[in-house]
């Protein structure tokens, strides 16, 4: 039986952490999956350096898995899902992050081998965390969360590559995703001409706002006869489809061009051939934010707050409560959902946030 999170909440023990609190807890029982907030023990947390009091999360693809009774994320449940979590550490036996610090969680096993962000409370290992940046609040930092990260090592390769804003027009596939919202947003701050692909028609207006040059129907990028070579066209891209439209993107890119892939919506096959990057010198970066070290999401968490915030952040932000998440979740799997969903976990959140 569950147990009442207000009969325990305010009984702490020594230390202010609560013997029991509220987390979301997905559980699969033969063919069926159901997610509900229920109040758990600090005890059933897994080993870590760190404690953080989570003030909010957000609501990826995987979280949406996570939840779903084929979808082949979590091994073991029942199952705290969240990939992201922004808080305040309360436990630590890491000297880099002491009681009292802001910190962000992403990546790694967090809500996916072990417990993750939708629950009060989270112990993590000190090397999954890094201290919010000044410019930051927890709310926009899991409104950048996974996809935020991911976007800004996109463009952070770009750069790399030498693809500046001289370079000429750059495109974004999957544009009214998450990542691909956000890299757009970035790119247009930096200053680069952004032609953002979307097939829904409803997030046009909103990319526009967020500095997108044009806009382009998706059957643009998935001609009915593709070509190993076609017109040169972009001097960078950030694909968060794969399958034929990277492909198709490959055969456009200009001279010297770079493209980054860090999505499969589109699928995990790639028809091209080597003629991209044996005639044009194009380079393809595979982008995994998951297992990236610790002092590069440092510094591209620093950017996230100073040159790559993206413009108009707060508008993109759709606020759900924990008990709402599952519903939310069903909606991001059947592709009806757009912006960046932030999941209100502790109780006090908002009040920390004014």
């Amino acid at each position: 039986m569950a147990i009442s999170a207000s009969r325990f909440y305010n009984k702490l023990p020594i230390g202010g952490i609560p013997m029991h609190f509220r987390a979301l807890v997905a559980d699969r029982r033969e063919d069926q999956a159901e997610a509900s907030v229920q109040t758990v023990e600090e005890a059933r947390l897994p080993e870590g350096d760190l404690l953080l009091k989570v003030a909010y999360s957000s609501i990826n693809y995987k979280d949406a898995l996570a939840m779903e009774p084929d979808g082949r994320i979590v091994s073991r449940y029942p199952h705290i899902p969240g990939i992201d979590a922004a808080g305040e550490i309360v436990k630590s036996s890491d000297k880099r992050l002491k009681p009292g610090t802001k910190a962000i969680v992403t990546g790694y096993g967090f809500g996916v081998s072990q417990h993750g962000g939708y629950s009060e409370f989270a112990r993590v290992p000190g090397d999954w965390a890094v201290p919010l940046p000044k410019g930051l609040t927890e709310r926009e930092a899991m409104a950048l969360g996974t996809a935020g990260l991911t976007a800004a090592m996109s463009v952070q390769r770009l750069q790399d590559s030498g693809v500046s804003p001289s370079s000429g027009p750059v495109v974004v596939t999957g544009a009214s995703g998450g990542v691909g919202t956000l890299a757009v947003s970035m790119l247009a701050r930096l200053g680069y001409e952004v032609e953002a692909v979307s097939g829904k028609e409803e997030a046009h207006e909103r990319l526009r706002e967020l500095g997108a040059a044009r806009i382009l129907p998706r059957e643009e990028l998935q001609p009915q006869e593709a070509r190993p070579l076609d017109k040169q066209r972009w001097a960078g891209a950030v694909d968060c489809v794969g399958g034929t439209m990277l492909a198709s993107l490959l055969s456009r890119m200009k001279y010297g061009g770079a493209v980054t892939a860090c999505g499969l919506t589109g699928g995990g096959e790639l028809p091209t051939s080597v003629y991209p990057f044996i005639l044009r010198g194009v380079s393809l970066h595979g982008i995994d934010s998951v297992w990236a070290p610790r002092e590069l999401r440092k510094r591209l968490w620093k950017r996230m707050a100073g040159d790559l915030k993206p413009r108009r952040l707060e508008e993109l932000i759709a606020e759900f409560e924990l008990t709402e998440v599952p519903a939310a979740a069903k909606e991001l799997l059947r592709g009806a959902s757009t912006g960046r969903k932030v999941v209100v976990v502790g109780t006090d959140a908002r009040l920390s946030e004014r």
